[in-house]
């Protein structure tokens, strides 16, 4: 990710410098997208997840997320991918179908530069078009930039499921934040 650094930065203190861009995602990018992801799985408790999924298993939850009619949209900036978000199914039984749970990655050298929040801001106006009824946050441990983040765009603290997972050798807490969207 060295070809990536200080992006951000630059973006962040150049007057004239791009905002990142918002758009689908598509299979050009699921290379990025698997990196971005791969660096979260491999040094936080962002995700629950242990093994970084490669890009054929990124691909097929990206289909996925599509198939369902939901968003999974990529942040750009100067041409490079820095960040990823999507909603997907809260639950599998048909009476939770207006719910959807957002996911969202930034890399980590354009975290605290507005990214993620132009993301997820996306997201929730997309998932709105679509008639989601409620937007559902699972953070995952001690993440208190997602907390703040989610917080700032209007979720609330709806549960905390204390050590519901392990990671790192550590019992991590499950904070659920909601958003009405209707």
């Amino acid at each position: 990710m060295g070809a990536y650094s200080g992006i951000a930065s630059l973006a962040h203190e150049t007057p004239h410098a791009s905002q990142p861009f918002i758009r689908p995602a598509t299979p050009a990018d699921i290379p990025h997208i698997t990196a971005i992801y791969a660096k979260f799985v491999l040094t936080s408790t962002a995700t629950s997840e242990i093994v970084p999924p490669d890009e054929t298993e990124m691909y097929r939850r990206w289909r996925a997320v599509l198939d369902r009619g939901l968003p999974y949209l990529v942040a750009e900036l100067e041409g490079y991918v820095v960040g990823f978000c999507y909603a997907s199914q809260f639950r599998p039984r048909e009476g939770y179908r207006y719910t959807v749970e957002d996911s969202i990655y930034v890399r980590s050298d354009c975290i605290g530069h507005g990214v993620g929040k132009l993301l997820l801001a996306e997201l929730i106006r997309e998932c709105q078009a679509k008639g989601c009824h409620s937007i559902v946050a699972c953070i995952v441990g001690n993440n208190p930039t997602s907390v703040a983040l989610h917080a700032s765009l209007g979720f609330q603290q709806a549960g905390l499921l204390p050590e519901a997972g392990k990671k790192f050798g550590e019992w991590l807490s499950l904070m659920m934040m909601q958003r009405l969207l209707s």
